[in-house]
């Protein structure tokens, strides 16, 4: 018994230790390629380009959509940042999803709506609509608000989608706020590009304790709570580090549903948003370049690496938990539905690489961890716990996630340097210090009980209450 217990313990050791180690890897790969994809950005473009294209008349209208659920405390405010972006042609389109707060009485008092008839085409079945409204203010006349019945984001997308006027949508969270030239940057991966762009995303920032006026960020401030300044490494990490590189070999799965940018046309023909997942923007996503391989068209989704949307991240432990749960359930999910692309040759980078990658290494490892864990306790429990080896790769896994969100934070200083205050960077270094020990554990937590949650049907969102942006930060002196 003891022979055979001591060589299950050998094997897994080594399984974890594999593991562990071609994980480790992967994130060196991303950081490498991550690194090459911002400085060969930085020489592409600059300040002057961004004026030539604002002074062109050639650029595609956009339409920009926004799904509300009782977003009262934000949505003036927010509506306000999106009528001010610098971009020559663009409507917005707030699709009120059938909010139980005040946020279609602030809309009526603030723009002066008033009911219209205006012929749709539904594209994509949704929910019913209530009414369609335009302002009677002529400064606020790209600006079109839809009262539909309660259906989840999806369904508020496809009505948006089914509504608007124009070629390319940009499909945001009403909750964020936009850089002045985001859709100049955003726009220009569908520009002179040899291939069909069918959508490209930007870099999200945390907008939480930054002092906003007018719907603009006017300073950028590090977020007071613990756990919202958690999120701003995660971001860095998520986007500066792994979303570039994946963009560097054309294999990103997901764009963030708090801003991304796609093909109309495309959309529709994909079957807009699939209102049964709570992934619906990774979702929707790949199956757009599922579709689009199946018909062997050339294409690409762009990626652009300047910060260009702001949002409110959970800054309570309770709704962080929601969050992420929602994520695994998610990426589960979209991965089930297009699980013939795993290691299928037909979808080249995507099916031998990226999809194979999520699934061992974004949905998998939190499992792997959780059972590592739960190994390590019954090893306890036997006495057979050989401590120089725990701590040896206890602290091995310990440096490496301190090395790389320290490695994250300094891409953020190469690249745009939205944290400019020497004291912002401590901190930063003091979080990554302490994120290993209080706050992966609670995500990996959450990940395990998403995967659980998944099996036993749970398909909805939870509630994510939200503090509010207009009360963020407030102007202090230096």
């Amino acid at each position: 018994m003891g022979s055979v217990l001591s060589q299950f313990t050998e094997i897994a050791s080594w399984f974890f230790l594999i593991y562990g180690s071609i994980i480790i890897s992967g994130y060196l790969f991303t950081a490498i390629y991550s690194i090459i994809e911002i400085r060969d950005y930085k020489r592409r473009n600059n300040f002057e380009d961004d004026i030539a294209l604002l002074q062109s008349l050639n650029l595609p209208a956009i339409s920009i959509l926004a799904p509300a659920f009782n977003e009262g405390l934000n949505i003036v405010e927010n509506v306000r940042s999106l009528l001010t972006i610098n971009y020559p042609s663009f409507e917005i389109v707030i699709i009120n999803d059938g909010s139980s707060d005040n946020s279609m009485e602030l809309l009526f008092a603030e723009y002066e709506l008033e009911k219209k008839d205006i012929l749709y085409h539904n594209f994509v079945k949704t929910k019913d609509i209530k009414g369609i409204y335009k302002s009677k203010n002529k400064a606020f006349k790209n600006l079109t608000v839809v009262d539909k019945e309660n259906g989840g984001k999806a369904d508020a997308l496809n009505t948006g989608i089914n509504i608007c006027q124009n070629s390319v949508i940009c499909c945001i969270d009403v909750d964020c706020i936009l850089e002045n030239d985001a859709m100049l940057k955003l726009i220009k991966p569908f520009l002179n590009n040899g291939n069909k762009v069918i959508a490209s995303g930007g870099v999200i920032r945390v907008a939480n304790s930054c002092v906003i006026e007018d719907g603009r960020i006017i300073e950028v401030k590090l977020p007071d709570s613990f756990v919202a300044r958690v999120q701003v490494l995660e971001y860095f990490r998520a986007f500066l580090m792994g979303r570039m590189a994946w963009s560097r070999v054309d294999g990103l799965l997901l764009i963030s549903g708090a801003f991304g940018m796609f093909d109309k046309q495309i959309v529709i023909e994909a079957g807009g948003y699939d209102t049964n997942t709570v992934g619906e923007d990774m979702e929707l996503l790949v199956r757009m370049r599922r579709m689009m391989q199946e018909r062997n068209v050339p294409y690409t989704v762009g990626f652009v690496p300047d910060p260009l949307c702001w949002t409110e991240v959970p800054q309570t432990w309770e709704i962080l938990k929601r969050q992420r749960n929602r994520w695994t359930r998610g990426t589960a999910e979209t991965l089930w539905i297009h699980k013939k692309m795993m290691f299928n040759p037909k979808y080249k980078i995507l099916g031998m690489l990226s999809t194979p990658f999520w699934f061992f290494f974004e949905w998998l490892a939190p499992l792997i961890e959780f059972t590592g864990i739960l190994f390590f306790i019954i090893l306890f429990i036997l006495g057979q716990v050989s401590w120089q080896v725990f701590l040896s790769f206890f602290l091995a896994v310990y440096s490496f996630a301190i090395l790389f969100s320290v490695t994250a934070l300094f891409f953020e200083e190469y690249s745009f340097q939205q944290y400019k205050k020497p004291s912002y960077i401590f901190r930063l270094i003091g979080t990554a210090m302490l994120e290993p020990i209080i706050y992966h554990p609670v995500i990996m937590w959450s990940a395990v009980m998403g995967n659980f949650d998944l099996l036993r049907g749970k398909n909805s969102w939870g509630v994510m209450s939200r503090a509010g942006l207009s009360n963020s930060g407030k102007k202090q002196k230096d």
